[in-house]
Formats: structure tokens, sequence, C-alpha cells
């Protein structure tokens, strides 16, 4: 499909600003400040740019808990975002969820879950709420490959296929379920890709090339909007820094700097910004102007965050429950 000179440059712009934020994240991480366990998206930010573009903001999206970058391409607040980090009443969450529980219904982005799969069954219902509602609306769901192993993940794309929701299924296969590799939890290629393709449209794509993400993102939110059903995208991805934490955990024994390295080789974002300045569509000056202007905006969130203030104790019990 055709995909025009701004889009491409918008796609490479959401790209950088989530990789820059979380460059902040992790250099500052260890200051203690923000009081979260976090999980990095660092070189997946692909698939989140690639599917959201294709969105509207009021189609619902479900995500893990390394759910930074889809929180920002579906256009949720840096600030925010920022300051849920750091517990602040001010958050996404109003400082109760975490850098693991971000929601924000204004963004469409329905929250952020620890619950390996839990989001799959949760957007498999809202898909079906949409269509009996007679809405508008496409519903994708963000999982992992460690999330492909759980039984309602099949139970949920059996459910979608049956009733023909308009859900996508985003497989996010980064190869590394904590430290056990695809390789050693399955044998040979047993994922969800044999369906009839008038029930269940599948691709299994290259997750670090943006303009591969979106065009199968596009036919498969053409497909839903339209009626046909549902769809599953498995986007193959590496996830480059340890599972929770910052930096690499090769130590653990795992896996090599060697493998690391490789995949750094692959970056999705120096790839696709190598793309567009042989195209002519990424000028030096326009690199640097955006650049300063994300700098300043990240800057800005975490003072933002810094200066706001923390939920009052006597506070602790709301949001609890819906009146």
């Amino acid at each position: 499909m055709t995909i025009t000179s701004e889009t491409k440059r918008s796609l490479y712009r959401d790209m950088l600003r989530s990789r820059k934020v979380e460059l902040k994240i992790e250099s500052l991480y260890l200051d203690d400040d923000m009081k979260t366990p976090i999980h990095l998206y660092i070189g997946q930010e692909a698939i989140a740019a690639g599917v959201c573009a294709n969105l509207r903001t009021e189609d619902p999206i479900f995500t893990t808990y390394r759910s930074h970058g889809q929180y920002l391409s579906k256009g949720g607040d840096l600030n925010r975002m920022i300051a849920e980090l750091h517990c602040k009443e001010t958050g996404c969450s109003r400082g109760r969820g975490g850098s693991m529980h971000l929601i924000d219904l204004s963004a469409g982005h329905y929250g952020s879950s620890a619950i390996v799969g839990g989001g799959i069954p949760i957007a498999a219902g809202m898909a079906l709420a949409k269509k009996m509602r007679g809405e508008d609306h496409v519903t994708a769901v963000f999982f992992g490959d460690g999330a492909a192993d759980q039984g309602v993940f099949y139970e949920s794309v059996n459910f979608a296929m049956l009733k023909q929701l308009p859900v996508l299924f985003i497989l996010e296969n980064n190869q590394w379920a904590v430290c056990s590799s695809t390789a050693k939890r399955k044998p040979g290629e047993n994922i969800f890709h044999s369906a009839d393709p008038e029930l269940l449209f599948s691709a299994k794509i290259d997750g670090n090339d943006v303009l591969a993400v979106h065009d199968a993102a596009q036919q498969a939110v053409d497909r839903a909007r339209a009626g046909k059903g549902p769809s599953f995208i498995e986007c193959m991805t590496y996830r480059v820094r340890g599972h929770g934490g910052v930096g690499s955990d090769a130590h653990l024994g795992h896996r090599t700097e060697e493998e690391i390295a490789e995949w750094e080789g692959r970056c999705p974002l120096e790839t696709f910004k190598d793309a567009l300045q042989s195209e002519g569509l990424l000028a030096d000056e326009d690199l640097s102007e955006m650049e300063r202007t994300m700098d300043e905006e990240i800057e800005a969130a975490f003072e933002f965050a810094r200066s706001s203030p923390l939920p009052r104790g006597e506070d602790v019990a709301m949001h609890l429950y819906r009146e």
C-alpha cells in the first residue's frame, strides 16, 4: 500500500520520541525517584508506531507491563506518564499504578497489565461490546511471546473468529519471556498462523521494519472496520534490554553480549532513519530540530513529575470501586 512522505516522517518521529523517553527513564532510574518497576521497550518501537498510526483515538488498546511505547504512540500524555512513574497524583493512573498499570481512556489506552496474557480476553470482550453496540471501533491488544504460551490466547482468537470481532491480536515476539527463549519453549512454529484466512487475517512480519508493521496493521484495521473479523500479526523483534530494570542482562548467562549486539545492529530507528535520509525525507537540520524539541519536552515532563504532589494518605482507598 502507498504511504505518504509525511506519514513516514511521522512514524520516525514517533519512534524517536519513544526511544528518547525511555533512554531518559533509564538514565535516571537508579536515582530511585521513580518508585516503580520498569520494563523498557527499547528496540521494539516500530511495532507500537506502525500499529497505532492506523488507529483512531477512540479505538481501544490493551497492553502489557512493557507499554511505554504503545501508550505514547496511542496519544497518551507524556507528562502524566512520567508523573505516574514517580507515583504522583498527576499521573495517568493517579499515582496508583506505576509503570506496569498505565491507563488513559482519553487516548483510548484502556490499560496495561502485569498479568501475562491478561489483556487478551478483555480485548476480545471489548470488541464484542463494540460490535453489539454497532460502534465503528477497532480494538487492538499487544502481548509478548510468553503470553502466546497461554491457553487464553487460543481461546480468545477462536472466540473472535466465531463472532467475527473487530480485534487485532498483536504478538510482539521479542524472543524472550524473562530469561526463557522461545527456542526452548516451543517445538518449532506452532503459533496461530494456520486458521482459515477468511476467518482470521494472519501475518508474520519483521517487527523492526516500521513500514512492514504499518502495512500489515492497515490491512487488519481496514478488514476489521469492514466487518470481516479479527487479525493476528506476529511481529518478530528483540528485547535489547533485560526483562526488567535497566541495562543488559547478559551477565545472567542466558544470552550473550554478541547476540544482543547483533540485534542492536538491526535497530528499527537507525535502519529507518538511513532509509529516510537516502530518500531525501530527513535532512540533518530537520533531525537536529526534532531532537532538540523532544529533549525539551522530555525534560519538562520530568520537571512536571518532580514538582507534582504525591497522593494523600487519606485518599488511599479512592478509585478502588466505581460509584
